[in-house]
């Protein structure tokens, strides 16, 4: 800080430290399955969503997401192949 009297000194009470956003981790997923059509809505819960601005089955975005609260966001699944994806 300055002031007239002059500059503080370097010291590590005057640090201020920015940090990342913590990533948010899924506590659960329902439905965890759905037809290889799409449309199928999906409710995340997760730890932290705040500022969510993208949710994807494996490697395809959602059709539509909301996010419902800072731990809820709902997302419809696209039209995809059958088999297990990852939920980024």
């Amino acid at each position: 800080m300055t002031t007239p009297g002059g500059t503080t000194a370097n010291v590590a009470a005057d640090q201020y430290t920015y940090v990342a956003a913590p990533k948010p981790v899924i506590t659960k997923i329902s439905p965890t399955s759905g037809p290889t059509t799409g449309g199928t809505t999906r409710d995340d819960h997760r730890d932290w969503v705040h500022g969510a601005t993208k949710v994807a089955f494996g490697t395809l975005a959602a059709t539509s997401f909301k996010v419902v609260s800072s731990t809820q966001i709902t997302a419809v699944s696209p039209a995809q192949a059958a088999g297990a994806q990852y939920v980024p």
